[in-house]
Order: C-alpha cells, then sequence, then structure tokens
C-alpha cells in the first residue's frame, strides 16, 4: 500500500483530476491537499472520524494560511511580466518558488497522513469522504465539483 503522497502522484497523472481538483482549489475554495487526503483514507479502507476530519482541516488551514497561500501568490504573481526584470530571471525565480510550493504540499500531506486512522475494512466510496472533509472545510459544499473529482480519482 503506497503512502499518501506516491498515491497523490499517481491519482494527479489520471485523466481530468487535475482540472477537477484544481476548480475545486481556485473556484470553490477548497483545500486539495486535504481532498486528496480523504480520497486516500476512503480508497484504502481508512475511515476518520469527526475528531480526525476536524484535525486534519485545522492542520490543513494553518499550513495553507502560513505557508501554501503565500507561496502560491508569489509563484502567480511571477507569472506576469515585470518591467525592467528579465524574463529569464524571473521564470527562474518562479520555478524556485514553484518548487518550495510543491514541497511545502508534499510536507502538508505527510502531516495529513498522519493523522489518518489505520485501514479498518476495504475500500469505501470515496464521495462520501470528500463531502464530509469539504462541509468541516466551508459552510459551502460543492457537491457537484466534488462528484467530479470522485469520478476522476481512478481506483
Amino acid at each position: 500500500m503506497s503512502g499518501l503522497w506516491d498515491w497523490s502522484l499517481r491519482v494527479w497523472a489520471a485523466d481530468g483530476v487535475q482540472n477537477a481538483g484544481l476548480d475545486l482549489q481556485d473556484a470553490q475554495g477548497q483545500n486539495l491537499p486535504l481532498l486528496l487526503w480523504a480520497a486516500w483514507c476512503a480508497q484504502t479502507g481508512r475511515t476518520p472520524d469527526a475528531d480526525d476530519i476536524e484535525a486534519a482541516c485545522d492542520t490543513a488551514r494553518v499550513w495553507q494560511e502560513t505557508t501554501v497561500a503565500p507561496l502560491r501568490a508569489i509563484r502567480r504573481q511571477l507569472k506576469v511580466r515585470i518591467p525592467d526584470y528579465a524574463d529569464d530571471d524571473r521564470e527562474a525565480l518562479r520555478a524556485q518558488v514553484k518548487a518550495i510550493e510543491l514541497d511545502a504540499e508534499r510536507r502538508l500531506l505527510a502531516a495529513l497522513e498522519a493523522l489518518a486512522p489505520a485501514p479498518s475494512g476495504a475500500a469505501k466510496p470515496v464521495l462520501p469522504a470528500l463531502i464530509a472533509v469539504a462541509r468541516e472545510w466551508s459552510p459551502i459544499t460543492p457537491r457537484r465539483s466534488l462528484e467530479l473529482l470522485a469520478d476522476r480519482l481512478p481506483a
């Protein structure tokens, strides 16, 4: 059984997962690593209880606010040309920030994996797990977008 990071890399490469995940992150305000954690838990037979989900959301929220969101904002700012600054230098710096942002997400996934309960049976449906986490994360549950992500995730 692979860990959350390896699992995430595998499913991220599946057709449609990136688009569905980025829509949930950018347009719906969800935390993508947290949603991946929920799906991984379901697919690996783990059943987080309400306390586990709350702890995972708290961990993701702190990491999102202090680390991932600021890095993402800098990376996105560097996407735009800067007057009197060489494009090659800007792109090189943007690539470094992107690598740090990815490392921050990897570390968040490791922290979330540490919060996951042990497997307790067979794989479970992904959609209920995604909904449970999305409900704890925000007051609006983007059900159709979560359904799309659940449909795109390989088993």
